[in-house]
């Protein structure tokens, strides 16, 4: 695996790939029909939450499944599903123009999260690393760097004035404006956060978690990365938080702790971030266009495609 990661096997190499086929699959089943949806992100986790998490994800547990941040991202990321469900199923609700602000205002609570929690680690200040709420951490300019990154990928979000439903019977939100330039620049930050954070985990929680939506948005319903994101992030955390030793002791492919791999991802996502939001910046302004109002892609064939694909 060199720099990244511990030497894995095939049965590894198996395993991570059920990992990302199943979270393909189920997102599948949930963006395709409303009864799924509703089982998924509604009932299911009602369930745990009485009944499986108090103890799976209890404070303290050897898991590191109980901190603060899981259980704010899992609420989180299940507020997203349940909310775009409602704007999907119920289209008027896109007449009014405060809605638009939910799935931005989502996603950048999520990113913002992501960031507080990179902040925090460096400010452990562990430079040789250690065990913090029984998750391995190490503390470094990395994690600065990509706190940084991560309110850059914030900025950076736009044309969300131009949400729309899909006129297929999936009935998907789509962002024609959320275009490649973006989803690369968030999965480089996202993957560095990740890595940096959670380090053990992130050959799942990063590695395979990103592709399960970022193949979808490509290959299966352009578009709708949005939803993709939240739904495959919902379950890998639900999932995590039921079943807290796989990642740990079932199916470990830890990272090599390597100073050099924290700082280089960083910087990538660092250098990415910039490049997106000084991009976006220059089209801005070469096309007199309003940040908050306007499309800034709108004129691309990717967002064109999006809008063919989609009956739009």
């Amino acid at each position: 695996m060199g720099i990244l990661y511990e030497q894995t096997d095939l049965v590894g190499w198996g395993i991570w790939l059920f990992v990302l086929f199943a979270l393909m699959a189920f997102n599948e089943f949930s963006r395709t029909t409303k009864w799924g949806g509703l089982t998924l992100f509604l009932i299911v986790p009602v369930v745990l939450t009485i009944f499986v998490w108090p103890t799976t994800a209890s404070p303290g547990n050897e898991y590191g499944t109980g901190t603060w941040f899981n259980w704010v991202k899992t609420y989180s990321a299940l507020a997203g599903c349940l909310g775009f469900m409602l704007i999907r199923y119920r289209p008027t609700l896109l007449n009014n123009k405060w809605i638009l602000l939910f799935p931005p205002g989502i996603l950048a609570l999520n990113i913002l999260e992501a960031c507080i929690r990179d902040f925090q680690v460096y400010f452990y200040n562990v430079p040789n690393g250690a065990y913090i709420d029984n998750l391995w951490v190490m503390s470094g300019p990395w994690n600065l760097m990509n706190g940084v990154a991560g309110l850059l990928n914030i900025i950076a979000i736009c044309g969300w004035v131009g949400i729309k439903i899909s006129k297929d019977q999936s009935k998907d939100m789509i962002w024609p404006d959320m275009i490649w330039p973006w989803i690369i620049a968030y999965d480089l930050w996202n993957f560095a956060y990740v890595y940096n954070c959670i380090s053990d985990h992130s050959f799942y929680a990063g590695f395979a978690l990103l592709l399960a939506c970022t193949i979808p948005s490509f290959f299966i319903k352009k578009g709708a990365w949005l939803q993709h994101r939240a739904h495959t992030l919902a379950l890998w955390i639900m999932f995590v938080m039921t079943v807290p030793s796989f990642v740990d002791r079932l199916a470990p492919v830890p990272s090599t702790h390597n100073p050099r791999a924290f700082f280089i991802v960083s910087l990538i996502s660092l250098i990415s971030n910039i490049a997106l939001v000084s991009y976006q910046f220059y089209r801005i302004r070469q096309r007199n266009l309003h940040p908050l109002k306007d499309e800034i892609y709108a004129d691309t064939k990717a967002y064109q495609t999006v809008l063919s694909q989609n009956g739009l």
